[in-house]
This record gives structure tokens, sequence and C-alpha cells, in this order.
């Protein structure tokens, strides 16, 4: 089987980091390559734009128009220089959001209009996306009860509960509307979460195996019979 983007998306507090962990033993245990990447992040330069969006800025407003072409400029930069290379080389990659996570936060949150992301979208990352996405699906005052557990809150994290509340109606809108996709009930426990997740990601892997299989198999039967009629 080919190299595959997975994608791992959640409101805060999800708790996408330990499925994550579960996800990637599960593509090494199966003998392949596994990166892993974060979004806003994940190379140099996408990294410092984490770090400047998620800052809260003294006696400056970050604009929701900023806010939304930052993510793409990082987003631009992972895609580009790590996601697709890794693809190209067979490897594996496991992200932590991608750009459901924009349609949500920025698009459901923010209440930016769905055109100008998907304009941003086409801009940036042309026809490309994940071959499976995992969301896992939390109410919002529980996950941000779990996000203040961990520590002092982001700029983005402090955006309140009826932000959060609108991106988690977007999310599940937006999945309604995706073939590869699964929903997980992350409010479980997280055995239980591990486990649906794996549930999950073994029936797609299995269902991708056997449709790259067949494939191969049409191609091979169109090369012995192109060879036969040759020989004839």
């Amino acid at each position: 089987m080919k190299a595959a983007f997975v994608v791992v998306e959640g409101l805060e507090g999800a708790g996408k980091s330990t499925v994550i962990n579960a996800i990637e033993n599960f593509f090494t245990m199966l003998g392949h390559s596994v990166i892993r990447t974060r979004e806003p992040g994940g190379t140099p330069m996408a990294e410092a734009i984490r770090d400047c969006v998620k800052q809260t800025w003294k006696d400056e407003t970050v604009t929701q128009e900023t806010e939304l072409l930052l993510m793409y400029a990082a987003r631009s930069q992972l895609v580009h220089n790590i996601i697709l290379p890794a693809l190209a080389n067979n490897i594996f990659v496991i992200g932590d959001r991608h750009d459901l996570s924009s349609v949500a936060y920025q698009g459901g949150g923010r209440q930016v209009p769905l055109e100008n992301l998907q304009l941003l979208k086409r801009l940036t990352l042309g026809d490309f996306t994940p071959d499976l996405t995992l969301y896992l699906d939390i109410e919002p005052s529980v996950g941000l009860a779990r996000a203040k557990g961990r520590g002092e809150l982001d700029r983005i994290e402090l955006s309140g509960l009826a932000f959060f509340e609108r991106a988690r109606e977007t999310y599940l809108e937006q999945l309604a509307l995706l073939e590869n996709a699964a929903t997980i009930n992350a409010g479980n426990s997280i055995e239980q979460v591990q486990k649906d997740v794996l549930r999950a990601l073994h029936n797609w892997y299995n269902a991708a195996s056997s449709a790259t299989n067949t494939t191969a198999s049409h191609a091979n039967n169109r090369t012995v019979k192109h060879t036969v009629r040759g020989d004839e």
C-alpha cells in the first residue's frame, strides 16, 4: 500500500496527542515509515507563524483575516516542504490538524465566509486532501475544561464557549460531506477512544490495501494480455 496522509481533528481537549501515539504505533507495527506533523507548525517558518498566531498581542487586535491568512501560510509551508515530499518517499504522515481545522475554527468559529476559505485552499493546497480524517468529537465545555487543566490557555483557546460550539457544529456539518472520515466519541474513556480510533483506522487500511491490490492486479492483467497479443 502506498503512503497516506491521516489527519486527527478535534476541539481543544479532545485528546488528539494520545490518539496520534496509537496511530503511529499502528503504522510502525505494520512496517511503515511514519512522521508526525502539527498545524499550525511543522517547519521552522510555520512554527514561527504558530507562535505569532497563538499569542496575545498587547494593545493590538488580531483580525480574523490576519489569523486566517497566517493559518494558510503555515499550512502551505508544511504541505510543500514536509508532507508532499514524505508521501513521495512512501512515508506515512500523521497530521495533528489540517485544513478542516480552518474550516471549523475560522469558518465556523470566526464566521469567515466559506468561499474565502475555499479560495485560499485552492491557492495554497490545490486539490490536496487527507486520505483519512479521524475527528474526535467532544462537548466544547468538556474540552475547554480539559485544556484549562493543562495550564494557561492561548489566544485561540480563550475565544469563548460560543466560538467552540460554532466550530463543533461546522466540523460535524463538513464531516458529513467527506467519504474517508470517521467521528469518534472523545467523551469516552481514553481506552475506549483509542479502541474506536484503531477500529476505524484498521477498517480504512484494509479497504485501501484491498483497492491497491485490485488496481495492481488489473494492471498486471492488462500487461499480460498485451504481451500475449504481441506474441501472436
